[in-house]
């Protein structure tokens, strides 16, 4: 009888017990959420890809990202030679990428640039002419962009030595306005947000 008044005056002990307790859990996981354990917002996203088209609206990028002929330099001049896509991206016969553009490097004695599989980007990746949004929409559109998904997209702008170019890109050319680090950051939260595009 003893033991079974004792387990009853206990009762209310364990149902505070019971809510001090679940009380703590919906506390920790608050903290967690404030230190951004959740997926970032739709305005996050949008905002990490403003940073992002400051990259691939850049001559560095957009030089390349064209119709039928690239583009040099800062003031995005015609290509002297003038040069033509060609049906591999490499140029007309005659008039190959290959035959000025080292696979290597860029050239300190003439200052041609110069990177591995140097080329025009394919047509469907052409950037000319288009807004941020209309960039944007056809990143993340695998029918597109290569037909990368998302962490084959952060891999490609991060790893790919074509695309690292922009970083150094040799005397005479501004490089890309962000570290590469600071661009797999914002690609990165553009994507976990949802891939948000301006109109």
């Amino acid at each position: 009888m003893r033991s079974a008044r004792f387990s009853l005056r206990q009762f209310p002990f364990l149902i505070l017990f019971f809510f001090v307790g679940l009380a703590l859990l919906i506390w920790q996981a608050g903290l967690n959420t404030s230190r951004g354990d959740t997926a970032p917002s739709a305005a996050e996203s949008m905002a990490a890809w403003d940073k992002v088209a400051t990259v691939v609206q850049h001559p560095r990028c957009l030089n390349c990202h064209q119709v039928n002929s690239p583009r040099q330099g800062d003031e995005q001049r015609l290509h002297v030679p003038l040069v033509v896509r060609g049906e591999d991206n490499l140029g007309a016969t005659g008039m190959r990428c290959t035959n000025c553009h080292s696979q290597t490097g860029n050239n300190p004695t003439t200052g041609v640039p110069g990177a591995p599989h140097w080329s025009m980007a394919p047509l469907e990746q052409n950037w000319q002419g288009l807004s941020s949004g209309d960039i944007c929409r056809q990143v993340r559109d695998p029918a597109r962009n290569g037909n990368r998904n998302a962490e084959q997209l952060v891999s490609h702008f991060t790893e790919d030595h074509l695309v690292g170019w922009g970083w150094n890109p040799g005397p005479g050319r501004q490089p890309v306005p962000l570290t590469r680090a600071e661009l797999t950051e914002h690609l990165t939260t553009w994507l976990a947000g949802g891939s948000e595009c301006p109109q």
